[in-house]
């Protein structure tokens, strides 16, 4: 089957044909990327690219939105939801999983790089992310929490937003405040993932169903304890204890050292195939009495039907 695909709206240096959507498909579809195509797949509702066409959509989210199926025909979001249309797809399915399977690692090696003892990293700090900012705070009065990001930076540079500086920052912690922007069931995102791949044990707050994804013994998760306090004595606890630390750096941080469902690339790949072979009208083909806005008249795309 021929497929005329397209992406748009994603981040910078983002590659056609070479992503998790394409790679899964493209040993099964005969695919074309062209800029006229029948299936876009597109990433940020703030980017206009994707408004210019007239065919079926699919919406990539980071966020933790809930879809709206008004404005796009199917989505790959963080959410539980009971509709076909939608794939639950976390941001860290996006990375390689092999990093984090703990096969013949030496945990001697591992904890002698430990000299430092916890990183943090956040974008924003304001009224939404009050419960991270917070813990921050919280924590420094036992020991200095190293923030490098542009929120709460107390070390006198920024860790750049560049592939693999994030992980070079956070390899000598111990602890890395891993805290989503929200909590909301199914979003999670990549600040567990990459505190595991440094192998700086996340202290997490987001996703209440995060024991269901990763091992909850190898990681600390901010709603198994009673209070804030608790918490924090768990980590002054572990900080102090070189052997009760390194019970939970044995740990595999998959269940069973293995990927969970949302790495599959089959999953991924049947979802394409529902999407290619159902007929639709897009929504954005739809017309509606007195329709106006100006992406109407610079629409290039014939609407599809399978």
């Amino acid at each position: 089957m021929k497929v005329r695909l397209d992406f748009c709206d994603f981040w910078p240096g983002f590659i056609k044909t070479d992503n998790l959507f394409y790679n899964a498909i493209k040993d099964h579809f005969d695919v074309e990327i062209c800029d006229r195509p029948d299936f876009l797949v597109f990433g940020g509702l703030d980017k206009h690219l994707h408004r210019v066409h007239n065919c079926v959509k699919i919406f990539f989210c980071a966020e933790g939105f809930a879809p709206d199926f008004r404005l796009y025909d199917y989505a790959f979001t963080c959410r539980q939801i009971d509709d076909p249309r939608n794939l639950r797809l976390p941001y860290y399915a996006l990375c390689d999983p092999k990093t984090l399977l703990k096969d013949n690692e030496s945990l001697e090696q591992i904890m002698a790089a430990k000299t430092r003892f916890c990183g943090f990293l956040a974008g924003y700090a304001n009224r939404k992310t009050r419960v991270r900012s917070e813990f921050f705070r919280k924590l420094c009065k036992y020991k200095k929490v190293d923030s490098a990001g542009v929120a709460l930076n107390n070390v006198g540079y920024g860790v750049p937003r560049v592939p693999g500086a994030k992980l070079e920052f956070l390899r000598p912690y111990k602890f890395n405040i891993a805290f989503e922007n929200a909590s909301i069931p199914g979003y999670t995102t990549e600040k567990i993932f990459d505190a595991m791949q440094a192998r700086a044990m996340p202290v997490y707050w987001g996703n209440p169903r995060i024991a269901t994804e990763f091992n909850p013994k190898s990681f600390l998760n901010y709603f198994d304890f009673p209070s804030e306090e608790a918490l924090i004595d768990k980590i002054i606890e572990l900080d102090q204890d070189d052997a009760k630390y390194l019970e939970y750096l044995r740990q595999p941080y998959f269940h069973n050292n293995r990927p969970n469902e949302f790495f599959s690339r089959e999953r991924l790949l049947n979802q394409f195939k529902m999407i290619f072979t159902t007929p639709v009208t897009p929504v954005s083909a739809r017309r509606y009495p007195l329709q106006i806005g100006r992406w109407i008249f610079v629409k290039k795309n014939r609407p599809h039907r399978a």
